[in-house]
């Protein structure tokens, strides 16, 4: 197990400036700006090119997760055009492997992650997100990494209609990741609740769901679950991060981790600090290891302490929010090394 610097939306010096300060050797990207894709795919060459930038500063990148939202829309919505988007996204998964990057997260949520607040109070004045389905539900302007679409989504996207454009895509693409050696990460739903946003349903909202997943992907080692354990932890139910755990990661179907937590479970809950949330960090990552987790481990979303900006999706040095980042893989080093658990 290791752990590596993530949730970084454009690569820069920086970034490998703050990886080194902290000790970290490798670095995970999350659309990043420094692709372009204009022809509707991140084309092996810029793969290449950020590749070999980021082993030129010293570090190594464990993989990318989600493509532009304007590229992988229509395969969520199984929209007119998805075929086009599926033949696009089977080309960034060749680019990839041929540039030496082995690993592409995805979500399946049209209307992106929702909170009802950006600037819930934290532990000593912190600022945090948070979300209650009661003031979704009431119809209050809600503040998201991203909002609902521009288009809106009429007719409702059910739950069928939701698992059915999902088995589309599996498969559509898991032959190409298996022909090509490049692992498909799926990312569960935020929040996690049963009730339609912004027009469309929301299915992996459990861990029984999430087994599905993997199921309908045939099992294949193509397919991984990216663990983000704040979205399992806020899952309606107790414990349902260990039982995830236990579902997937014995058969290795947990590719990476994104590792935050919360307070309360849906439909209310606020993000916080690791070590005063839902779970305790310690067992967790002892469970993973036991299970025979050896992947990497990244930060997710943060508190804004003191000279952080919360300005989410900002990457400039404090909307960055570095100083709770600092402080979280900082956490989770020292709990990786006090566990020898170490890779």
């Amino acid at each position: 197990m290791r752990v590596a610097v993530g949730h970084v939306d454009e690569y820069d010096e920086r970034t490998a400036r703050f990886a080194h300060q902290l000790g970290l050797r490798s670095v995970q990207l999350h659309t990043p700006s420094n692709l372009v894709g204009a022809e509707g795919f991140w084309s092996e060459a810029e793969l290449k090119a950020l590749r070999e930038r980021i082993e030129g500063d010293g570090l190594r990148l464990e993989g990318l997760e989600n493509v532009p939202a304007a590229h992988f829309a229509l395969i969520q919505r199984g929209a007119p055009g998805r075929d086009e988007q599926i033949e696009n996204y089977r080309r960034t998964i060749r680019n990839m492997a041929a540039a030496g990057i082995p690993i592409l997260g995805h979500h399946w949520m049209p209307t992106y992650v929702w909170r009802t607040s950006m600037d819930a109070p934290g532990r000593g004045g912190t600022q945090v997100t948070s979300f209650d389905l009661a003031d979704a539900g009431a119809g209050n302007a809600l503040a998201a990494y991203k909002l609902t679409p521009e288009e809106p989504i009429d007719p409702l996207l059910s739950v069928d209609d939701m698992w059915a454009n999902y088995q589309y895509f599996l498969d559509a693409v898991l032959p190409v990741a298996e022909e090509v050696g490049v692992r498909l990460s799926l990312h569960p739903d935020d929040p996690p609740v049963a009730e339609p946003l912004g027009g469309a349903a929301r299915i992996f909202t459990s861990p029984a769901a999430l087994a599905e997943a993997r199921d309908r992907a045939r099992g294949s080692r193509a397919w991984g679950l990216t663990l983000c354990t704040g979205s399992v932890s806020a899952m309606a139910g107790a414990a349902n991060v260990t039982e995830v755990i236990d579902l997937l990661a014995p058969s290795g179907h947990i590719a990476y981790v994104h590792f935050r937590d919360v307070r309360g479970t849906v439909p209310a809950f606020a993000e916080c600090f690791l070590g005063e949330g839902n779970f305790h960090p310690p067992s967790i990552l002892r469970r993973l290891h036991k299970a025979g987790f050896d992947g990497f481990v990244i930060d997710d979303h943060v508190p804004a302490m003191v000279g952080d900006v919360a300005t989410w999706g900002d990457t400039s040095s404090d909307a960055y929010c570095s100083r709770g980042r600092a402080h979280e893989l900082g956490y989770i080093s020292g709990i990786v090394d006090a566990l020898g658990i170490g890779g």
